[in-house]
């Protein structure tokens, strides 16, 4: 029989973690005080980031004053989001190796955006009269055009609607999980927590809680899956419950079944990482850099917390299938991190490492509803109803819009039943679509032209929205491939169309 580390056999190392399934239980004090001095660790940094805040561009940006460590993690915890300790161990806990394939899309997607995006876009904002969002960006460089900034903006609007209500969805997971709360009153109190922090501080208060919120969930994503297989004997036993659940699920060339993967289905997972370079809060904090020369060692940082943080969330799904009695199914799948650490650790600890996944969601969502705030800000209420508005006011009007947003995002994650990894998806795509290839050529092709970039920004968005709709065979590739490369595709032929029927 395998022994464990400090000589107890496993039986007996079960029976421990057993005895821990039962501390750790809804409303537990332990983890509600854990839960207590994350929270007001927070709240801490949003006060100080509060008395920083001069002026929109501070509220929107942080003045463009961040370094490299904080560019970095803020821009990777703000990327991953809720998905990376729901999502994603969920998908690998209903899928196996499979979900390997969205890890390696996302991890070559996250280098790209650094190398060919960050500094460009850096410079090039800052040049654009030191423009505060990207469609005050992509209307300067031609002339300020407002029509493709109104388009822009409202794109914006609509994805990061429905990206916010994905945080909101997996706030309400947490909550309904660690404290026993109805779905509906734990989508609520989770978002009146993200929504109090983000009026309170801005982009400061953002980015560097975004730095403890990295390592913290950086520290579960490994703590998590290491625990949880040593409690199974080891790799081998933990690799060989999986095994016995389904032997499929430890083959990356195949579904859950058996049945093969498929060329749409590896396609759609690895296109994932095309979404990096149209995503609005992951870009602020490329321009929100002191300086592009900080973007190099940023980049590595980044790479470094990327690949460990995927790799754990794979992990912990498939820990999760030999260690967890009954089986999930359906959307409960996504509580797997959840379920894992409650039964693992003692209920502080637990408390601690659930609190990671409250740090995923607000690291995001407060972002989110940053930028859906500054379209709202800059880019309507000071571009068209109100130019001569004074910074007190547009800080404050800033604020009125991130409730606004709340609110709606609310209502859309009303169902219990709703997939985080689903909601996740489709705004990824919407971004990545509308303004990914639009912001590349932007910065790397001097011939791109207004016409170019609207038509692009359309294709690009509406491709998505359409194509979402339809299904069978070719249609169930992700929309956000078709979506990129049809948005590809028509800005670059309308621009140079446009070139050939000048005299």
């Amino acid at each position: 029989m395998p022994v464990a580390r400090d000589g107890r056999n496993l039986a007996d190392f079960g029976a421990v973690f057993q005895r821990r399934r039962s501390r750790v239980r809804a409303s537990d004090p332990a983890v509600v005080a854990a839960f207590v001095l994350y929270l007001a660790g927070m709240l801490a940094i949003g006060l100080w980031a509060w008395r920083r805040t001069r002026d929109l561009a501070d509220y929107l940006l942080g003045g463009r004053r961040l370094g490299r460590w904080v560019t970095a993690l803020s821009a990777e915890a703000s990327d991953m989001s809720g998905w990376l300790l729901l999502g994603l161990p969920g998908y690998a806990y209903a899928a196996g190796l499979e979900a390997a394939w969205i890890a390696l899309g996302l991890l070559a997607g996250t280098w790209l955006n650094w190398r060919l995006l960050a500094a460009r876009l850096r410079e090039a904002t800052a040049a654009a009269g030191d423009a505060l969002t990207l469609p005050e960006f992509l209307a300067a460089r031609f002339g300020g055009d407002p029509l493709l900034r109104v388009v822009a903006a409202g794109f914006i609007l609509l994805f990061f609607t429905l990206y916010t209500a994905s945080g909101l969805a997996a706030g309400g997971k947490l909550f309904e999980s660690v404290f026993g709360l109805s779905y509906t009153a734990a989508v609520l109190a989770g978002g009146a927590v993200i929504v109090a922090y983000t009026l309170l501080g801005g982009f400061f208060a953002v980015s560097w809680t975004d730095v403890v919120q990295g390592l913290l969930m950086l520290v579960a994503l490994i703590a998590a899956p290491l625990a949880a297989v040593q409690a199974q004997g080891g790799w081998d036993a933990a690799m060989a419950a999986v095994a016995a659940r389904d032997a499929a699920l430890l083959d990356p060339w195949t579904r859950a079944g058996g049945e093969p993967l498929g060329m749409v289905a590896l396609l759609s997972l690895l296109a994932w990482g095309l979404g990096y370079f149209g995503q609005p809060h992951i870009l602020a904090r490329f321009m929100a850099v002191r300086e592009a020369a900080e973007l190099v060692p940023a980049r590595r940082i980044a790479m470094g917390w990327v690949t460990l943080t995927l790799a754990g969330a794979v992990l912990v799904g498939l820990a999760g299938i030999g260690h967890l009695e009954p089986p999930l199914a359906g959307a409960d799948t996504e509580k797997v991190f959840l379920r894992l650490v409650q039964v693992v650790f003692h209920p502080f600890v637990a408390g601690a490492l659930l609190a990671a996944v409250l740090a995923a969601i607000m690291s995001t969502a407060d972002s989110q509803l940053l930028v859906a705030a500054s379209a709202l800000t800059e880019d309507f209420y000071r571009a068209f109803l109100r130019p001569c508005a004074g910074a007190r006011e547009l800080v404050w009007m800033g604020r009125a819009t991130v409730a606004a947003v709340a609110v709606v995002a609310a209502a859309l994650a009303q169902d219990p039943a709703s997939r985080v990894l689903d909601m996740v998806a489709y705004a990824w795509a919407g971004f990545g679509a509308t303004f990914g290839p639009v912001l590349l050529l932007a910065v790397w092709w001097p011939r791109l032209s207004r016409a170019g970039t609207l038509a692009g920004m359309l294709a690009g968005g509406l491709t998505v929205i359409v194509w979402k709709r339809l299904e069978g065979g070719w249609f169930d590739l992700y929309e956000l491939a078709p979506g990129f490369f049809a948005a590809l595709a028509a800005a670059v032929l309308v621009s140079l169309a446009g070139r050939l029927r000048r005299p």
